[in-house]
């Protein structure tokens, strides 16, 4: 099983609110997610903790490319704009710090058009728990 494959159906949270990977690489990854009316607050715009899972999803294919359980130790995130229903939120994420045990990275949440709706930044922890993904998977390797 790639990480990819493993995160996307080993965080059920994530996949019930439909956030979704779409690219995952060594010190990079990409996942999508449609605002749609299950997802907004009592201001008719999109809960903050729907932005921060989708954030905290990409952080995590970031990260667990050791191929070491990599959990979240510490994140932090900046709403910009508020998303609308029917908004496509994009996270994109990049390594900052590829610490051997406590690697950071930097997340960046925009809508269809572009517009900058977040940024998250979080610290994982490596542990020795190991990831049953592929020992193929080039993402495992990096």
């Amino acid at each position: 099983m790639e990480l990819k494959e493993f995160l996307s159906e080993g965080d059920r949270f994530a996949r019930e609110i439909g956030a979704r990977l779409e690219e995952v690489r060594p010190g990079y990854a990409r996942a999508r997610l449609t605002v749609g009316p299950r997802h907004l607050n009592a201001g008719g715009v999109c809960q903050g903790g729907v932005i921060f899972t989708l954030s905290d999803l990409t952080f995590a294919a970031i990260v667990n490319a050791s191929g070491c359980q990599t959990p979240l130790v510490g994140g932090t995130i900046y709403y910009h704009r508020s998303a609308q229903l029917g908004d496509i939120l994009t996270a994109e994420g990049r390594v900052l710090s590829d610490h051997h045990k406590l690697p950071c990275a930097l997340v960046e949440v925009h809508t269809q058009d572009g517009t900058h709706v977040a940024t998250f930044t979080g610290e994982g922890y490596v542990t020795r728990a190991p990831l049953p993904i592929t020992p193929g998977d080039p993402v495992a390797e990096a």
